[in-house]
């Protein structure tokens, strides 16, 4: 067996429980993970959802209270004064067409991307460069608006966005494992009470199947879906 191997072994062994709330996990996930590393901690929800059908789609947004570690490099795109405004409130880059062209060239260096509703048809020529790395602005996710000093704001202060892939699971990072297990739990809380409230009215049965939380190669922790629901 592998080094990496042996230590899963023994990390996999800290998992004593069927279930866990979310105080109970993070020191053990912590404990658990032996990565050189500093790994993400993500949680995974399994919901009984359809994605197939457009009203049974979960997505949405939630500012994780504690951010996840690193800031973001949020770039703007727009024109007149939205411009400025996108400066001011700490865009790492602003622009209009000049920084459309930039990425069509291959630059790629940043994690968000806010616009205002006329640039979109100049930014829709990036769908195939922005969209499979899930950084196409959406009016849904609050990264298409006028108001742009508030969409750079709660990117910058930790905003992730989620959304349900075609097997019905929606994962989300909330964290990494050097943060107090206190913290990790109330973002892992945030993003959770998120979703529920994001339940589609269309949704039958038991909305929420299952959640586990695991840092990058950490073993996973079942969650007690009866203490985060009542919550």
């Amino acid at each position: 067996m592998s080094k990496a191997g042996k230590k899963f072994q023994a990390s996999v062994k800290l998992v004593d429980k069927p279930a866990y709330t979310l105080t109970e996990a993070m020191p053990v996930l912590k404990k658990a993970a032996f990565a050189k590393f500093d790994e993400t901690v993500e949680v995974a929800m399994r919901l009984g959802v359809d994605p197939k059908h457009a009203d049974q789609m979960v997505r949405g947004t939630v500012v994780l209270p504690h951010g996840l570690g690193k800031s973001k490099r949020v770039i703007v795109i727009a024109s007149g004064d939205k411009v400025r405004e996108g400066r001011e409130a700490g865009a790492d880059e602003v622009g209009g067409d000049d920084l459309v062209q930039r990425i069509q060239g291959g630059w790629m260096d940043f994690d968000a991307v806010v616009a205002t509703p006329d640039m979109m048809k100049s930014v829709g020529r990036l769908g195939k460069l922005l969209g499979p790395r899930g950084l196409m602005p959406n009016p849904k996710t609050g990264t298409v608006t006028l108001d742009v000093a508030k969409a750079v704001r709660e990117v910058k202060a930790g905003k992730v966005e989620f959304r349900v892939d075609k097997t019905g699971i929606i994962h989300c990072a909330v964290g990494k494992v050097s943060f107090e297990p206190e913290k990790l739990a109330e973002n892992a809380s945030a993003l959770i009470q998120s979703v529920l409230k994001a339940k589609p009215a269309s949704a039958k049965g038991r909305y929420v199947r299952s959640i586990v939380i695991s840092s990058t190669m950490g073993p996973g922790f079942a969650i007690d879906l009866a203490s985060v629901e009542a919550a």
